[in-house]
């Protein structure tokens, strides 16, 4: 049996790494917990970015590594901190399924996941299959998060969540993406996060909770 090179098993270990962050973040329930999960999410991808700039010599994907630490890491966690203390939101109680019933839709998702990823595989040279397939597992696992929470932030973590897996399934298949598209997805993020940020005290102020289903009395009074 041919065993991979090392560089391989070191990307297929930090995918590994991003898979299980991303059932933690799905089981989790207590939102400072559900950032820091994220932050380390963001230490992975940038560890994987390292690691690709390395074997390949791509002097952008070394920025690019930098600029995740810069943002997932510090940033976007610090900015998500200073919101859950000025709105005083530490848990995420309610959901649309117990933990139990979202782990094993979950588990579902990854072996559909990886099913879908087989044809993209087959064209992405610089690209193990589990690496892809664990991508687009992380994306999904992130949507099936927003959509199974009640509370705003945590549905901000799982969009934020899915463009981790966004970017490590482009740089695991194609040596990432150019470095001003990188630096355009970068601002997008950063301005969603803080047009997010006003967002949440409006709710807030309107309705004294970021539960989304109360923004169903809108309907209402239209």
């Amino acid at each position: 049996m041919t065993q991979l090179p090392l560089y391989q098993q070191l990307l297929d270990s930090c995918a590994a790494l991003l898979l299980l962050l991303s059932f933690a973040m799905l089981s989790q329930r207590r939102v400072v917990t559900l950032v820091n999960l994220y932050a380390v999410q963001g230490a992975v991808l940038a560890a994987a970015t390292l690691l690709l700039a390395w074997r390949t010599g791509e002097g952008h994907l070394y920025l690019s590594a930098v600029l995740t630490l810069a943002l997932k890491v510090a940033f976007l966690p610090w900015l998500l901190h200073r919101l859950i203390r000025r709105l005083e939101i530490y848990w995420d109680t309610e959901s649309q399924l117990n933990v139990s019933g979202t782990m094993l839709v979950g588990l579902v998702i990854v072996v559909f996941a990886f099913a879908l990823a087989q044809p993209i595989t087959r064209l992405a040279s610089t690209a193990t299959r589990s690496a892809v397939g664990i991508a687009v597992s992380v994306v999904l696992l992130a949507f099936l998060m927003m959509i199974t929470r009640r509370k705003a932030m945590s549905q901000v973590v799982g969009f934020l969540s899915m463009e981790n897996g966004v970017l490590f399934g482009a740089m695991s298949a194609s040596y990432g993406m150019p470095m001003v598209v990188e630096l355009g997805v970068a601002l997008d993020v950063l301005v969603a996060v803080l047009v997010l940020g006003v967002f949440f005290f409006q709710i807030r102020e309107r309705f004294e909770s970021l539960d989304l289903h109360h923004l169903e009395a809108l309907k209402e009074h239209e």
